[in-house]
């Protein structure tokens, strides 16, 4: 499994929403831009640790669902989400 940190940039995001189709715990949020929930995948019980500030939305994992965040930052068109491999 990797441990891995997923981060929207909220000045890129526009609220387009593509990432939305690629990886089910990226929601909207009530600003109207993309937020992350690890409890919304209906289909896998999923834990992360998110913090939200003005500026970011960062979340950490530690599962094998990599490659879904890192296919829904390839589908933001305004290239707002960050997906990074950190160390223990």
């Amino acid at each position: 499994m990797s441990r891995y940190e997923v981060t929207i940039e909220k000045d890129a995001c526009d609220g387009i929403f593509a990432c939305l189709t690629r990886d089910p715990r990226f929601v909207e949020g009530e600003d109207g831009l993309a937020t992350i929930d690890p409890g919304a995948d209906p289909v896998y019980d999923c834990e992360g640790e998110v913090t939200d500030n003005a500026e970011r939305v960062v979340a950490t994992f530690d599962d094998d669902r990599i490659d879904e965040a890192r296919q829904a930052a390839a589908a933001c068109p305004t290239d707002a989400i960050i997906v990074e491999e950190v160390g223990e």
